[in-house]
């Protein structure tokens, strides 16, 4: 048989792969100009046959339709403010966030409320975190509006008015020098025990000494605080933080706060708790050692002030008299180690005097000092301060908190317009200290 040319040859594979990429690159009827044309779906033909993708009276529009007509994505919905503030279960994925977040080398015998002292300020000796406090509202510095005069005469009258101090303590004149000496450079938890509560008094231990003091305080010792609603990724854990019981309301006052606490026992988070145990928390103190140390502690408070001032505003929001709380003194924090001192007033900024819905909130510092210096002669300052909180502002306050919860509706209305603070900043994904994920997000 005579050979052929092999250039000539038939292929039938070759025939069969030519012959599907002439189908493939042949256009489909009608579409010979998608090629050579920007898609554009204005210029679809028969448009009265589309449907109409107007979000005009559309509270939900979809956004792939919304961007299509408008050109750019749909504002994120704003939840209702009355829903907003309702018990919110603790989800599975928070509960592995924070798993995840926590040292996993911590025992497995430490409670679940409870974090190592050097693990649970990780996250604040990084002074960005005063910019992370800052993208949530949170400003480590006086309003520039001030405060207003009533709580400038209250803090006054705080600092100036006398108490009795404990005897037979290291406070003493004759051993005060002394005592000191032997605390320098020591750890947290010696200054916690040898000078913490003549700094900062245990509230219920004087409850049992004082009458002008109401017996439903309650406190907790390095505690988290897993029943507030977050304001980062992470919970604050103050050394000593002092609130409420539950039985500082009445039964009518907590059948009216039930849907904003929910199921406390099994760790519904509220904006009016703190612990499964303690509702509006009002004063927290931490303890630190070493250089910029009280740096760490100002961050540590300024977070759980925050979420202690966040409730009381959204509280008085609620039943519209955030005007009460405007620029008003609702919290207190203690910052000291073992020579220096600082106490600070936390209050929450409305826009408008508190005819707005955005919020902010401020510190106001009351007073910072060595309290070894000139042999101790401020050294029952900060005891002093706090005793009479406990003692003067501690029953005015409860009243008018007690005052406000009389207030809220008995039967829930969806249809309050929400509090949020009034700038929100994304924070760099690499900037992120809460343990969580940033986002981006604009202002209206």
């Amino acid at each position: 048989m005579a050979r052929g040319n092999p250039g000539q040859r038939a292929n039938p594979a070759l025939k069969q792969y030519n012959l599907r990429k002439r189908k493939a690159s042949q256009p489909i009827a009608g579409t010979e100009t998608c090629a050579t044309h920007q898609w554009n779906p204005s210029t679809l033909k028969n448009p009265a046959k589309r449907r109409r993708l107007s979000t005009e009276g559309n509270r939900n529009p979809h956004p792939v339709s919304y961007w299509l007509e408008q050109g750019r994505w749909p504002p994120p919905e704003s939840p209702n403010n009355m829903q907003r503030l309702l018990a919110r279960k603790t989800s599975v994925s928070s509960i592995r966030s924070r798993k995840r977040f926590e040292d996993v080398s911590i025992a497995s015998t430490t409670p679940s409320d409870q974090r190592q002292r050097e693990e649970k300020s990780t996250q604040y000796r990084d002074p960005r975190y005063e910019l992370l406090l800052q993208t949530k509202g949170s400003y480590m510095k006086q309003c520039e509006l001030g405060i207003k005069g009533e709580s400038t005469d209250i803090i006054r009258n705080l600092r100036d008015a006398e108490q009795q101090y404990p005897e037979g303590t290291l406070f003493a004149d004759d051993i005060f020098v002394q005592a000191c000496e032997k605390l320098s450079g020591r750890n947290e938890a010696k200054i916690l025990q040898d000078i913490s509560r003549l700094l900062v008094p245990s509230a219920e231990a004087v409850t049992l000494f004082s009458e002008n003091i109401p017996k439903t305080i309650i406190e907790s010792i390095n505690e988290g605080w897993n029943n507030a609603i977050p304001l980062t990724g992470s919970r604050p854990q103050p050394d000593y933080a002092v609130g409420f019981r539950r039985d500082a309301f009445t039964d009518a006052q907590l059948d009216k706060l039930s849907p904003f606490i929910g199921d406390f026992i099994t760790g519904d988070q509220s904006y009016f708790m703190a612990t499964y145990y303690m509702y509006f928390p009002f004063l927290s103190c931490e303890v630190k050692c070493g250089t910029a140390g009280l740096a760490v502690a100002d961050r540590q408070n300024a977070h759980s002030m925050t979420l202690a001032v966040r409730g009381i505003a959204e509280l008085f929001r609620l039943v519209k008299r955030q005007d009460e709380v405007d620029r008003q003194i609702v919290a207190f924090s203690v910052s000291h180690d073992d020579s220096s001192v600082r106490v600070y007033a936390h209050h929450a900024s409305f826009a408008d005097g508190g005819n707005g819905t955005a919020v902010k909130f401020y510190r106001h510092p009351v007073f910072k000092h060595d309290f070894t210096a000139d042999d101790g002669k401020e050294k029952w300052t900060t005891y002093r301060f706090i005793r009479n909180i406990y003692e003067v502002w501690l029953p005015v306050h409860l009243a008018k908190l007690r005052s406000a919860v009389d207030d809220l509706p008995s039967v829930i209305d969806l249809s309050v317009e929400p509090l949020a603070a009034e700038v929100q900043v994304a924070t760099p994904q690499s900037f992120s200290l809460d343990g969580t994920k940033s986002r981006r997000t604009a202002r209206k």
